[in-house]
């Protein structure tokens, strides 16, 4: 059924906005270049109006944290299933594009800018030529869908496409107009979707997750082993794919930089790190008050977005930092997790397998 909103006045007689549209086609376009965080907190805005070569243009595109693009077509005066198609067609474009070529486009975008210097403000992480443009994301901006669309659009989430609609209604209020936002999928599925770049045909997942564990003065390995835990935060991006992770999931860790670390099975799901406790020999205690080795962004405990979440673990086997796995060929990914469909991955977890043998006790 597709996803309508409704907006109603907070009193004893509570009384429902009336819904309105946008003055302007393009005004929308335009908040959005003026506020990027109308779309997501976690994407950096880097083209518009870009001419295709496919006798169109994309109307906004956009980076994320891992180097990956997110195509954004608006519905504008088309059906939606013409946006999809249209937005499909693009696809392949973006596809297409080299470093050399996004670089470009943001020239044009922001002139005078450097890509690479404004990414890393942004994000705080040099941008990865290897890494960029491995992956792309396709985002539909409509006011509404119809059902047959939304079909399509879920079927193709389904396989592993990773698109996305994303809903914006507008409300009059007075003389003023509310918008508000929501998607049709969860945007963890989306991101997830894009993380991996399959090298050669997809295969079956093999029901193993990667994690991506960043040691940094945010957190701390040597923690998440005396704990059992692993964590994320400082943005939706890099906490939103915890979600993934259920009780008896196993997991394979990977610390950026020193290798694998540690395979384990998940026992429980992502809390904030207001809510979550861990066992010790004197007891169960809030994670913030024995885990000292970092700070866990202690300084943003109401950031839903932004604070720390975490998620329980049995530890099968781990190593400490200096003894981590990296070896030629082994998969990666800056996503904090997903679930890689690459012969890569498979042949990652064969080889962890004979790394870590206590990996299934």
């Amino acid at each position: 059924m597709p996803i309508r909103t409704s907006i109603w006045k907070v009193g004893a007689n509570p009384e429902p906005l009336a819904e309105s549209s946008m003055r302007e086609e393009q005004l929308l376009e335009q908040m959005i270049v003026g506020a990027p965080s109308l779309l997501s907190e976690e994407w950096m805005l880097i083209g518009r109006q870009e001419e295709t070569g496919l006798g169109g243009r994309i109307d906004l595109l956009a980076v994320a944290p891992d180097g990956s693009l997110i195509l954004i077509e608006l519905k504008r005066n088309r059906t939606p299933r013409e946006v999809v198609a249209q937005a499909l067609d693009y696809a392949s474009w973006v596809d297409s594009l080299r470093p050399e070529d996004i670089a470009a486009i943001y020239g044009r975008f922001a002139q005078g800018r450097s890509l690479s210097q404004d990414f890393f403000r942004r994000f705080g992480r040099e941008l990865d030529e290897d890494s960029l443009n491995e992956s792309h994301q396709i985002i539909i901006v409509a006011a509404s869908l119809d059902a047959s669309t939304e079909r399509i659009v879920s079927y193709l989430s389904d396989r592993d496409i990773p698109i996305n609609v994303l809903f914006f209604q507008v409300f009059a209020h007075g003389n003023e107009q509310l918008l508000s936002r929501a998607w049709l999928l969860n945007p963890a599925r989306t991101q997830v979707s894009a993380a991996v770049v399959p090298e050669g045909p997809n295969e079956p997942w093999n029901g193993e997750f990667y994690v991506s564990f960043g040691n940094d003065s945010s957190r701390s390995w040597e923690d998440a082993r005396q704990f059992g835990f692993i964590s994320a935060g400082g943005g939706a991006w890099y906490s939103r794919t915890l979600e993934l992770l259920a009780p008896g999931n196993r997991i394979w860790v990977k610390v950026p930089g020193s290798g694998f670390v540690g395979v384990g099975r998940v026992t429980g799901r992502a809390q904030p790190a207001s809510s979550f406790r861990v066992h010790t020999s004197a007891g169960e205690f809030p994670v913030l008050e024995v885990a000292k080795r970092a700070s866990y962004l202690r300084d943003l405990p109401n950031d839903s977005e932004r604070l720390e979440y975490f998620i329980p673990v049995q530890w099968l086997q781990t190593v400490p930092l200096d003894q981590g796995v990296k070896e030629i060929g082994l998969f990666g990914n800056q996503n904090t997790v997903c679930r890689p469909t690459t012969p890569k991955w498979r042949s990652t977890v064969e080889r962890l397998k004979d790394r870590f043998p206590s990996y299934d006790t």
